[in-house]
């Protein structure tokens, strides 16, 4: 199983990126996915979630109605796209499978 992000980099605030996850080794479709992050001295958050269908999605409180995650079955692929973004988002997000297999995660940071 590889779970490989892409899409972080220096934005600021107000800014908006878009994450990648691609994913192989497993039957990506099956499966629900997950976006975390970390910031520095903190503990890993959940941030996005989505069902295996697509068709349900759940986000935390911090980041609903500026985040949506998404997903393309036919790339083996989850998004997260990052609207509105502030300080306080600033972190190192990863992809994850309800498997438990955890991608490198990738930095984000939002400042000016």
């Amino acid at each position: 199983v590889q779970l490989v992000e892409s899409g972080g980099g220096l934005v600021q605030p107000g800014g908006s990126l878009r994450l990648s996850c691609a994913a192989s080794g497993f039957t990506f479709s099956r499966y629900a996915m997950s976006w975390y992050r970390q910031a520095p001295g903190k503990e890993r958050e959940l941030v996005a979630f989505i069902g295996s269908v697509g068709g349900s999605t759940n986000y935390a409180d911090s980041v609903k109605g500026r985040f949506t995650i998404s997903r393309d079955n036919a790339k083996n692929t989850v998004y997260l796209q990052m609207n509105s973004l502030k300080p306080e988002d600033t972190a190192v997000y990863y992809c994850r499978n309800v498997l438990g297999y955890w991608g490198q995660g990738t930095q984000v940071t939002v400042s000016s």
